[in-house]
C-alpha cells in the first residue's frame, strides 16, 4: 500500500454507491472520492488522540525525467536521507512502474512553522574519485531536467507556477536544478531567476519553501485535514552553513568548479487555512491545472460525434442491403425458374471451411479474449473510481491479477474454436495458449529490465518480483488455461448453419479493392480514428508523467473502439462475400488488428514529435515497450473484428434458404 490513509471500515455497497454518484457528477476531480482510503486528521502538539496526530511525514518518491526513460530512487542521488524510518510496501502495481516511496529527513508538526531550517550538508572534495562521481551524476541528473516527487497525506507535493494564457500549471514533481549552457542560454527552471546568469553553470535548489494547505473539519471530528501541500524550490549559497538564513545569492556550481563545494539543505513550512477546499475535492486544483485538458473536451466529443455518425451509416447501409439480398434470396428459391445463384449465397458450401493456420488463429483467439475482458473489467473499476491516482498503483495491479485470473475463458475460445477448424493437436493448442503470447510479451519485459538494471534505475524489477510475476503465470494463469481448455474440447464442435462442400470453389480473380491487403489497411483507419486523442492523453501519462484520471471517457472509447472494429470488419467481410471470396477468418482479424500498426505509427510520430528522450538505453526501452502495447492491442482489436464476422456469417447464411 501507499503512505497515508488506510483502509475504512465503512460498508461497501455504501462506498459504491458513492463513487457511482461522483462518476457521473461534472468537474474533473470527480473520480477521486477513493473507497477504502480514508481521511487522516491533525491536529498540534499536545493535543494528540487516536483519532488526531500531530506529526507530519513528507515520502519521497523515485526521480524521473522527460528527457529520459529511466527513473532512479532517491538513495540513488547524494541527498539528505532519512535517519532509520519504515519503508512503505508497495503493491505490484508500483514495483512493475518503478515507484520506489521511502520516509524522508523532512518532518514537521502540524501547525507549527519552520523557517530556514538545516536538513543536512552535503561536502564534496572534486579530488577524491567517490566525491566527484557523486557530484558528476548529479550535474547530468541536473542536466536532464529530474525531478522529485514528493507525497504529504497521500498527496503530491506541487509547485504551481503560471505559464502562457494566464494559466497556472501545478507540477506534482519539482527539478534537482538547472543548467546554464556555455553559450548563456538558461536551460528548463533556470529561466525563473534571473541572478542565474553565469554560464556554463549548475544551480541547484536546495532550500525549499513548502506551505501546507488545511480544512478545519465542522462535523465533530477532531482536528484539521490537508487539503494542497505546495512548494517553491530555491537555491542559496548560505554564507553561514550551519546557521542558515537563506539569504544571499544562489547556490552555483560551476561545471570546471575543483576544491572544496558544500551544499547545505534547508527547508521552511507554513500552514494556511482553507475555508472553500474540501478534503474530498483537493485533488482539484492539480487535475484543473493540467495542460490540454480543457482544450481536448471539443475533440473528444467531436470524435465520438464522427464515430456515431459513421456507425449509423454503416448500420443502416448494412441492414437495408442484407435485407434486400434475403428477401431476393429466399423470393427466388419460392419461383419455379430460379437463375443461377449470384453474391454471398454462391459461397455458402465454403464459408465454413477451415482456415489455414486454424492453430496460430485459434491462439490468438484466446489470448485476445482475455486482453478483452481483462480491459473492459479494469475499465470499469477505473470508472467507479477504484483505481484513481490516489490508490497509486491500483490500475496496473487489478490488470495483472485480472489477465492471471482470465486464463480459462482464453483455453475456453482457443479450444472451441480449433476443434471447430477440425484441429486435433489439443495438447499443442493448450501450450501454445498458455505460453506464446505471455511469452513474447515476458521475454520483451525482461531484456527492458536487464537494460534499466545495467543503468541501475529504479524501474528494473527486483528478481523477487520477476519470480512471483513467473509463479503467478505457471502456478494460476497456466493451470486456469488447461481447465478452460478440457472444457473447450468437451463440448461438441460449434454448429454451423451451412454445410461446408468437399470440393473447394475456386475464387474468381479480384478486383483491386477487394484483395485482402487494400481492405485490411482500410480496415484499421475508422478504429484508429476514433481513439488517437485519448492515445495522446495515455502517451502523455506514461512518458511525459502526467497524471491520467479521464477513466469515463476512456470507458466511453473503450466501447465506441468495441463498435467500430465490428461494424468495419463486418462491412468489408460483405464486400469480400459478395466478390466470392470466403477466406474471411484470418482477414477479419487482421482487419481490425490493423489499427495496431496505426499504433505504431503514432507511437514513433510521438517519439519524434512530443518526447525530448535522449539516449540509447531511453530510446530502445520506449520502442520496447511501445512494441509491448503494441502486440496486446494487436490481439484485442483483432478478436474483436474475428468475433464479429463470425457472428455476421453464422447470423446470414442462418436466415437465408439454401437447397
Amino acid at each position: 500500500m501507499s503512505p497515508g490513509p488506510r483502509s475504512s471500515s465503512s460498508p461497501r455497497w455504501r462506498w459504491l454507491l458513492l463513487s457511482l454518484l461522483l462518476t457521473a457528477a461534472p468537474g474533473p476531480g470527480s473520480a477521486f472520492y477513493l473507497p477504502g482510503l480514508a481521511p487522516v486528521n491533525f491536529c498540534e502538539e499536545g493535543k494528540e488522540s487516536p483519532e488526531c496526530k500531530s506529526g507530519i511525514e513528507l515520502f519521497v518518491n523515485r526521480l524521473d525525467s522527460v528527457e529520459s526513460v529511466l527513473p532512479y530512487e532517491y538513495t540513488a542521488f547524494d541527498f539528505c536521507q532519512a535517519a532509520g524510518g519504515k519503508r512503505p510496501s508497495e503493491n505490484l502495481g508500483q514495483v512493475l512502474f518503478g515507484e520506489r516511496i521511502e520516509p524522508s529527513p523532512y518532518k514537521f508538526s502540524f501547525n507549527k512553522e519552520e523557517t530556514c531550517k538545516l536538513v543536512c550538508t552535503k561536502t564534496y572534495h572534486t579530488d577524491k574519485a567517490e566525491d566527484k562521481q557523486k557530484l558528476e551524476f548529479l550535474k547530468k541528473s541536473m542536466l536532464l531536467n529530474y525531478q522529485h516527487h514528493w507525497i504529504v497525506d497521500n498527496m503530491p507535493v506541487t509547485w504551481c507556477y503560471d505559464v502562457e494564457d494566464g494559466q497556472r500549471f501545478c507540477n506534482p514533481g519539482f527539478p534537482i536544478g538547472c543548467y546554464i549552457t556555455d553559450k548563456g542560454r538558461a536551460k528548463d527552471a533556470c529561466v525563473i531567476n534571473s541572478e542565474f546568469h553565469e554560464k556554463d553553470t549548475f544551480y541547484i535548489f536546495n532550500h525549499v519553501d513548502i506551505k501546507i494547505h488545511y480544512h478545519i473539519v465542522e462535523s465533530g471530528a477532531m482536528g484539521a485535514r490537508l487539503v494542497a501541500a505546495k512548494l517553491e524550490p530555491k537555491s542559496f549559497k548560505h554564507t553561514h552553513v550551519e546557521k542558515p538564513d537563506c539569504t544571499g545569492p544562489p547556490m552555483d556550481i560551476s561545471n570546471k568548479a575543483t576544491g572544496e563545494i558544500k551544499i547545505a539543505y534547508t527547508y521552511s513550512v507554513s500552514f494556511h487555512e482553507e475555508k472553500t477546499i474540501r478534503w474530498a475535492s483537493r485533488w482539484d486544483y492539480i487535475l484543473e491545472s493540467m495542460p490540454h485538458t480543457h482544450i481536448q473536451w471539443f475533440s473528444i466529443m467531436n470524435s465520438l460525434v464522427i464515430v456515431l455518425f459513421l456507425s449509423g451509416m454503416v448500420a443502416m447501409i448494412m441492414l437495408r442491403t442484407l435485407h434486400k439480398d434475403i428477401a431476393r434470396y429466399n423470393q427466388m428459391d419460392s419461383t419455379e425458374d430460379a437463375q443461377e445463384e449470384f453474391g454471398w449465397k454462391l459461397v455458402h458450401g465454403d464459408i465454413f471451411r477451415p482456415p489455414r493456420k486454424g492453430m496460430l488463429l485459434s491462439v490468438f483467439l484466446g489470448s485476445g479474449t482475455q486482453i478483452l475482458i481483462m480491459t473492459f473489467v479494469t475499465l470499469f473499476f477505473a470508472c467507479l473510481g477504484f483505481l484513481s491516482p490516489a490508490n497509486r498503483g491500483a490500475l496496473m495491479t487489478c490488470a495483472v491479477v485480472l489477465w492471471v485470473l482470465l486464463g480459462t475463458p482464453a483455453g475456453y475460445v482457443a479450444a472451441r474454436f480449433y476443434k471447430s477448424f477440425g484441429g486435433e493437436k489439443w495438447k499443442t493448442n493448450v501450450l501454445l495458449t498458455s505460453f506464446l503470447c505471455p511469452g513474447i510479451v515476458f521475454a520483451d519485459f525482461f531484456i527492458m529490465n536487464l537494460i534499466l538494471w545495467g543503468e541501475g534505475s529504479s524501474a528494473a524489477i527486483p528478481f523477487g518480483t520477476l519470480v512471483a510475476i513467473l509463479a503467478l503465470w505457471f502456478c494460476i494463469s497456466v493451470p486456469l488455461t488447461f481447465i478452460g481448455a478440457y472444457f473447450g474440447f468437451k463440448k461438441n464442435a460449434i454448429e454451423h448453419p451451412v454445410r461446408t462442400n468437399q470440393i473447394p470453389r475456386q475464387i474468381p480473380e479480384q478486383s483491386f479493392y477487394t484483395k485482402p491487403l487494400p481492405g485490411i489497411i482500410m480496415g484499421g483507419i475508422l478504429p484508429f480514428g476514433c481513439i488517437f486523442i485519448q492515445l495522446f492523453f495515455i502517451l502523455n501519462s506514461i512518458w511525459s508523467h502526467q497524471m491520467y484520471y479521464m477513466f469515463g471517457f476512456l470507458f466511453l472509447v473503450f466501447i465506441i473502439l468495441v463498435i467500430t472494429c465490428s461494424e468495419a470488419t463486418i462491412l468489408l467481410c460483405y464486400f469480400h462475400l459478395c466478390a466470392e471470396d470466403y477466406h474471411w477468418q484470418w482477414r477479419s482479424f487482421l482487419t481490425s488488428g490493423f489499427t495496431a500498426v496505426y499504433f505504431l505509427i503514432y507511437a514513433i510520430h510521438y517519439f519524434f514529435s512530443k518526447l525530448q528522450i535522449i539516449g540509447t538505453a531511453s530510446t530502445i526501452l520506449y520502442f520496447g515497450y511501445t512494441m509491448i502495447m503494441v502486440l496486446i492491442f494487436f490481439l484485442f482489436t483483432g478478436t474483436i473484428g474475428f468475433f464479429a464476422c463470425f457472428w455476421f456469417v453464422t447470423k446470414i447464411y442462418s436466415v437465408v434458404k439454401v437447397d
